[in-house]
């Protein structure tokens, strides 16, 4: 597992960790998805036209994620470049993810554990608060980690 900087919530800490984890296991997962062949079910959901629009939707969400958490917090925009398109998230895969891992690392170290609690209206319109928007973000290549394990298994 990566070090990181102590934080102040050490709660926040993990979770950081957590998704570098699973996001990291979810490009390495892409990968042999893409490599096999395999496609996505049929969907009108454009994040999953394909396998490349699927890889841009995880690079943005997560992206999101953090922008969101220091909105919320007052805090200054984590200045994480925005997300390849899915035209070129293949191509950009493993730089991106570097880049976007590296924007992950600090900016809530400094956060007190209290202001992890209160809860704020999320860009699709639920109530989050910064502690559960973490969770969703690691919960997040999870499931789409076993939704391309489960088709790869399926793959001839």
């Amino acid at each position: 597992m990566t070090t990181l900087p102590e934080y102040k919530y050490r709660g926040a800490r993990a979770m950081i960790l957590l998704h570098e984890r699973y996001l990291t296991e979810f490009v390495a997962v892409w990968k042999k998805a893409k490599a096999s062949g395999i496609k996505l079910p049929q969907t009108d959901d454009s994040d999953y036209q394909s396998l490349d629009h699927l890889l841009h939707h995880l690079f943005r969400a997560a992206r999101g994620y953090m922008t969101w958490c220091c909105e919320m917090l007052g805090l200054p925009d984590p200045q994480i470049d925005a997300a390849p398109t899915p035209e070129g998230a293949a191509r950009e895969a493993d730089d991106y993810l570097t880049h976007l891992l590296d924007k992950w690392r600090t900016p809530l170290a400094d956060i007190e554990e209290e202001k992890f609690y209160p809860g704020y209206k999320s860009r699709w319109g639920m109530d989050y608060s910064i502690d559960s928007i973490l969770e969703h973000a690691v919960m997040h290549p999870l499931r789409h980690i076993f939704q391309l394990e489960e088709l790869l298994r399926n793959h001839p």
